[in-house]
């Protein structure tokens, strides 16, 4: 522009038309160079979004795939069987586990254990008891009234 306004100082009008068809044509192609590297970054965005969408269908087909074949492999009724009988035997072997424990207990409580274990508890109490009454003082007594504390403005 700085040289057009020059050669239209000096009067010199047909390289001001060359130089304004020069300005004009590199305006034109500034343009198309935006308009491209628009284009050229849409065309790299898009090419990212379809490979991350193929990377998920891949992804997705080995699921399926997976889902399928533990599928076969379980079948539900077959599944539902296991889990009663798992059940079952886990219910029979509480009842066998409440058996063996009713029967220690009864086992051990006939055996007259507790009688001598409370004797045994009774003998030591006693001993205790005759050791704290030979330690225990007479209890405090509070008094009923306070004494008088004469204040230093009084004296």
């Amino acid at each position: 522009e700085m040289e057009i306004k020059k050669m239209a100082k000096s009067g010199n009008r047909e390289a001001c038309k060359i130089l304004a068809k020069q300005l004009v044509q590199l305006r034109k192609q500034k343009n198309r160079t935006y308009a491209v590297s628009s284009k050229v970054t849409s065309m790299s965005t898009q090419t990212k979004v379809m490979n991350s969408q193929m990377k998920m269908a891949g992804a997705m087909s080995a699921t399926a795939k997976t889902m399928q074949a533990v599928n076969k492999k379980m079948d539900p009724q077959k599944t539902l069987q296991t889990m009663q009988d798992f059940q079952k035997e886990n219910m029979k072997m509480g009842m066998t586990e409440d058996m063996i424990n009713d029967t220690l207990d009864e086992i051990f409580d006939e055996s007259g254990d507790e009688e001598e274990s409370q004797d045994i508890v009774n003998q030591v109490l006693d001993e205790i008891g005759i050791e704290i009454s030979g330690k225990v003082r007479e209890p405090y007594t509070i008094p009923q009234s306070l004494p008088s504390i004469s204040s230093p403005l009084e004296r």
